[in-house]
C-alpha cells in the first residue's frame, strides 16, 4: 500500500491535494516548474526520492501537450512495477493509448477523474478511476485520503479499465455544463421581471434548502451573487475545457440524444460572439418572408 508517493504540478488544485495527503500521513513529494512550490528541482529528482519496489507518480497538469511531455519524460525514468496516475482532464482514448506505451516498460497506468475544484482541500475530491484492478487496490490509500469523509460509494468509483475514470469525468462535466446553464437562465429570467422579483438573489438563496434544485452549484451561483448582485465586474464570455465537446461528441457515436447538454455547450459558444451571423439571418429571413421589422446594426 502506498505511503510514499509522487506529485507532479502544483496549482491550484494539485498543491491542495498535496496537503490534503499529507494531513491523512501520506509523505508526498511535489515537483512543480515553479521553485517556489517544489520540492525537488526536478522530476529525475521526484523519481530518485520514491522508495521501491513499486513506485507512484500522480501527475496533476493541464490535458493535452503539458500531460504529454511530463509523461513522456517519466516513461523515461520509471520502470518495471511503477505506476503512473493521470488526473488531469484528458480524453479517454489518449489514456489507452499511453497505458499500452508504459505497459511496455512494465509501468501500470491508472486514470482518475477529479471533481472539487478549489474547495477540495476541506471537503474532499469526488473521484471516478479507470485500471487494472491491483494497481488501483494498492492506490486505495491515496484514494481514500482525498475523497469526501462517508461511505467511499459515495466519494469513489472504480469505473472499469483504463480510459473508464476520464470518460466517467467526462459526462460529469457534461452533466455539469447542462446544470450550470439551467441555473444561469433561471437567474437570467428572474433579474428581467424587475417590477416583480425584487429580490433575485434572496430567490435563489431561499431555494437552498428543502427545494427539488438545491445542490452545491446552487450554493457557489448564491455565493456569487453575494459578492457581485449584477455581474458587472465580469464579461460574459465561458470558455469551454474540451469535455462538454467530447461528451456531445460520444453522444453522437452513440446515439444517444443528449439536447440539454448540447445546447449549453452551443450557449458557450454564443458567449464568444460580439454578434451573431445566425441571428442576423434569422432577422433577415423573418423581414423577407413576413415584413417583419429588424434593427439598424450599431456600426
Amino acid at each position: 500500500m502506498v505511503t510514499h508517493m509522487g506529485l507532479v504540478g502544483l496549482g491550484k488544485m494539485g498543491a491542495n491535494m498535496r496537503e490534503r495527503l499529507r494531513r491523512a500521513g501520506i509523505e508526498v513529494t511535489g515537483f512543480d516548474p515553479r521553485p517556489e512550490v517544489s520540492d525537488v528541482e526536478s522530476l529525475a529528482a521526484l523519481v530518485d526520492a520514491l522508495p521501491g519496489p513499486r513506485r507512484v507518480v500522480w501527475v496533476m497538469v493541464p490535458a493535452g501537450d503539458p500531460t504529454r511531455d511530463v509523461l513522456g519524460e517519466l516513461a523515461g525514468l520509471l520502470g518495471e512495477g511503477d505506476v503512473v496516475v493521470e488526473g488531469g482532464n484528458s480524453h479517454y482514448a489518449e489514456d489507452q493509448a499511453r497505458a499500452a506505451e508504459l505497459a511496455e516498460r512494465g509501468v501500470g497506468y491508472v486514470d482518475v477523474g477529479v471533481s472539487g475544484g478549489v474547495w477540495g482541500l476541506e471537503n474532499g475530491y469526488g473521484l471516478m478511476c479507470g485500471g487494472d484492478d491491483d494497481d488501483v487496490a494498492e492506490l486505495m490509500p491515496v484514494f481514500d485520503a482525498l475523497r469526501p469523509e462517508g461511505p467511499r460509494e459515495e466519494g469513489f468509483v472504480h469505473a472499469g479499465p483504463v480510459g473508464a475514470g476520464h470518460y466517467a469525468k467526462m459526462v460529469h462535466n457534461g452533466i455539469e455544463y447542462g446544470l450550470m446553464q439551467a441555473y444561469a437562465e433561471g437567474y437570467e429570467l428572474l433579474a428581467a421581471k424587475k417590477g416583480l422579483i425584487t429580490d433575485v438573489h434572496g430567490t435563489m438563496r431561499a431555494w437552498q434548502r428543502g427545494t427539488v434544485v438545491r445542490s452545491w452549484l446552487l450554493d457557489l451561483m448564491v455565493r456569487a451573487l453575494e459578492h457581485d448582485p449584477r455581474f458587472e465586474a465580469i464579461d460574459d464570455w465561458v470558455e469551454d475545457s474540451g469535455e462538454g465537446r467530447w461528451t456531445v461528441d460520444e453522444a453522437i457515436d452513440n446515439a444517444v440524444p443528449l439536447p440539454v447538454i448540447s445546447a449549453a455547450l452551443f450557449a458557450r459558444f454564443s458567449s464568444r460572439q460580439p454578434e451573431s451571423p445566425a441571428m442576423k439571418s434569422v432577422a433577415a429571413l423573418r423581414q423577407q418572408f413576413g415584413g417583419h421589422a429588424v434593427r439598424p446594426s450599431a456600426e
